[in-house]
């Protein structure tokens, strides 16, 4: 794996290749994987109580709604709602019931890649944000957390394990522009080692600001949403991976039922902390679709990239494997090409995040 020491690149050789090219071994692995197992849907029987496993189509609330009393208060507390002809006056209402209070996080039910996560600050802008999206999609209201950072974290448990563990720990930093009371936004952007590669990612979200110029020392977070092909920046931490952590994180998903394989992701207080598995909370837990998302730091070579994504679906096949022999049943090939198809046409639908 890469280490601390390493000096990071700006971007790694595959970091923004297309995802057709990255991803065609990993299917092609997935897919002699399932000749193997005889069965190419397998993995979806690795989280049996979850839609698909968490591949593709579930609700992020179903699983949430699933915790324990124990993993729920470690959870940022959540609201949902359907959009409709009075979004407001439900939005409110959602809020309302959960005791949710400005800021908070609106974002799709059924998503992935940060896709429509936008930042609320007031009953306006909850207006705006609803009427964004179609009519008849489901949202999540998550009252904002406000501890600095955030990570990704990979659990993997056996269904004849007593405890689970930790194979990846990321932690996912914002990258930010600093005024200097002469450049526009877009020329800082050009100055910038990293965003001046990728400038495609941050424009569009700054639409509004490209030409304007920020005061001496002012700071412009280029992106909210926590994800790497939105524009935030992933450091591999698993180094960072501790016992404690690990313990914590393992009792929280032990009491959602039958949850084996997926990513935990979540914001933090300090390093220290959470090394402590202490003064964190979860945003959200992902099924068979999440990755180990350490291999996206630009220090990550494709060899190591393509290891990690061996390790963990050949992992998911096994697990799958041993929850088919206790009765569960894979998703049907079929029906789960559909949801993943009605999942690529919502996602087209979404507003830009934040």
């Amino acid at each position: 794996m890469p280490q601390h020491d390493k000096q990071p690149n700006p971007l790694s050789l595959f970091e923004f290749w297309p995802r057709w090219l990255f991803y065609t071994p990993v299917v092609a692995y997935w897919i002699l994987l399932g000749l193997r197992y005889r069965d190419v849907t397998l993995p979806t029987a690795a989280n049996p109580r979850i839609t698909t496993g968490g591949l593709c189509g579930e609700k992020k609330s179903d699983l949430l709604d699933m915790a324990g009393p124990y993993a729920t208060q470690w959870i940022a507390p959540y609201a949902t709602l359907t959009t409709g002809q009075n979004d407001l006056a439900a939005a409110t209402e959602a809020m309302r019931s959960k005791g949710l209070e400005f800021p908070v996080v609106v974002k799709p039910d059924i998503g992935c890649n940060g896709t429509g996560v936008k930042l609320v600050h007031s009953q306006d802008e909850l207006a705006q944000v609803c009427a964004a999206f179609p009519r008849n999609v489901e949202l999540v209201i998550q009252r904002l957390i406000t501890w600095p950072h955030e990570a990704g974290l990979f659990y993997i448990r056996h269904p004849d394990e007593p405890a689970g563990r930790l194979t990846s720990l990321t932690y996912k930093d914002i990258p930010f522009l600093t005024g200097n009371g002469k450049d526009t936004v877009l020329e800082l952007l050009k100055q910038d080692v990293r965003t001046s590669k990728v400038l495609h990612i941050y424009t569009p979200r700054l639409q509004h600001r490209l030409n304007t110029i920020p005061a001496k020392g002012e700071r412009l977070d280029l992106v909210f949403a926590g994800n790497h092909c939105k524009g935030a920046v992933f450091r591999n931490g698993i180094p960072d991976i501790t016992p404690e952590l690990t313990q914590k994180i393992d009792r929280i998903m032990q009491d959602i039922p039958d949850f084996y394989f997926g990513r935990i992701d979540l914001k933090f207080r300090s390093v220290d902390d959470l090394a402590r598995g202490e003064n964190f909370e979860i945003i959200e837990i992902n099924g068979v679709g999440a990755e180990a998302i350490h291999i996206w730091d630009s220090r990550t070579t494709l060899r190591e990239a393509y290891a990690a994504q061996f390790l963990h679906y050949g992992e998911s096949y096994r697990i799958g494997a041993k929850n088919k022999a206790a009765g569960w049943k894979p998703t049907n090939l079929w029906y789960g090409l559909r949801l993943w198809r009605e999942q690529k046409k919502l996602l087209a639908s979404y507003p830009l995040n934040d």
